[in-house]
């Protein structure tokens, strides 16, 4: 079954046996009840188990070419649930420029709890290699990265873990599984923010999980239930119904997000455009490698290079929005300064590229002309 197949129907069969309905109903029941104490057919209380949500963790590993899914409360609980599979004195490879909250997360949670991190650029894999020691367990990726929008070759790092037995694991929300399916590259753990592309219209919160290993899963479904960071039936009912347009919207996400690249890259007002499909793009062949196009994602700063002159563009728009988050269809514009990068602190983040003049574009989508004629009005 091919991608624009399985988006609709993958995962899907018998999803409603009692009526047959063609999409999967939302189950909104706490309980099921029990032929006999301890005896049930599949489902027995709602944070283990709920047929909207099983249906969700299907389609989701079918996407990524996986064999299980599993769903959280949100895309941090997601990550939360991976670092639990580690133990006081285990040590993590993280990519150095990386989303906030991941950091936050890392930095301000787990570290107290005797976990250490080391935030490394990985654009060259073999910068890797240098940190991995016998307390290494894990190395956490993200690409293309958030802001940045620099690229790993999920390959060529995962030959590296498996050299050391090692776990992988890509976030892979701003590719999606449309553009880029690191289980394929050799990655362990796929990872996604379900709020963004999958969901892809602003109105859910959600986290998700994809892997093979069958002892893997089976930690992580433990966790997911021992800790209880479960996302509710109708938040999986809006997911599913989200993923069903998934190819469609990042069709048109890539074509606005190259036009609008294109339309920076060449306006006085613009100093540096952050856009994987560039050809001087620094990981460009990476991204031809492993994409399957370049997605919605576009970062620059602007020429002043300073945080008033970013402010001033972001209070100008019109059609874009200024709003965390990203992946919906509607066009979003965030300063990851202070906005989504506020936790990281400013001598690291600015180490990484993210300077009080970044601006970051979610490109969605509506016509592009209005959102071309929306950018130039407000750099001019």
């Amino acid at each position: 079954m091919k991608f624009n197949t399985k988006v609709i129907h993958g995962g899907q069969e018998n999803i409603d046996p009692a009526y047959n309905s063609v999409m999967p109903p939302i189950y909104q029941t706490s309980t099921f009840k029990q032929t006999a104490p301890g005896q049930h057919p599949e489902f027995e209380y709602a944070r283990s188990g709920n047929p909207t949500r099983s249906a969700l963790e299907k389609s989701l590993a079918s996407l990524e070419n996986g064999t299980y899914g599993i769903a959280f409360g949100s895309g941090l609980a997601a990550i939360d649930a991976v670092l639990k599979l580690l133990k006081p004195g285990d040590e993590v490879i993280s990519t150095s420029d990386l989303y906030g909250g991941s950091y936050r997360l890392f930095t301000s949670i787990f570290k107290k709890f005797g976990i250490k991190f080391h935030f490394v650029g990985m654009s060259n894999p073999q910068a890797v290699e240098s940190y991995i020691n016998d307390n290494t367990k894990l190395v956490w990726t993200e690409t293309p990265t958030n802001p940045m929008m620099n690229l790993i070759d999920i390959q060529a790092i995962s030959k590296i873990t498996n050299k050391y037995n090692l776990l992988l694991a890509v976030d892979n929300t701003f590719a999606t599984p449309y553009l880029q399916q690191p289980l394929d590259l050799g990655a362990d753990i796929v990872m996604h923010s379900a709020t963004k592309y999958l969901g892809g219209h602003s109105d859910v919160i959600m986290g998700s999980l994809v892997v093979n290993d069958k002892d893997l899963a089976d930690q992580l479904y433990f966790i997911q239930n021992a800790s209880g960071a479960v996302p509710g039936p109708q938040d999986c009912f809006l997911v599913l119904r989200g993923i069903k347009t998934l190819h469609v919207r990042m069709q048109r996400h890539c074509e606005n997000g190259a036009a609008v690249a294109h339309c920076l890259k060449t306006n006085a007002e613009v100093d540096k455009v952050y856009w994987p499909g560039f050809e001087d793009h620094p990981n460009h062949e990476v991204a031809q490698k492993q994409m399957k196009d370049y997605g919605g994602m576009v970062s620059f700063t602007t020429q002043k290079g300073t945080l008033e002159s970013a402010l001033e563009f972001v209070s100008k728009l019109k059609v874009f929005t200024l709003a965390e988050s990203l992946g919906g269809v509607e066009s979003l514009a965030g300063h990851p300064a202070t906005m989504t990068h506020a936790s990281i602190p400013k001598e690291d983040r600015e180490k990484t590229g993210v300077v009080d003049s970044l601006i970051r574009l979610s490109v969605g989508i509506e016509d592009i002309d209005d959102l071309i004629a929306d950018l130039e009005q407000a750099l001019s």
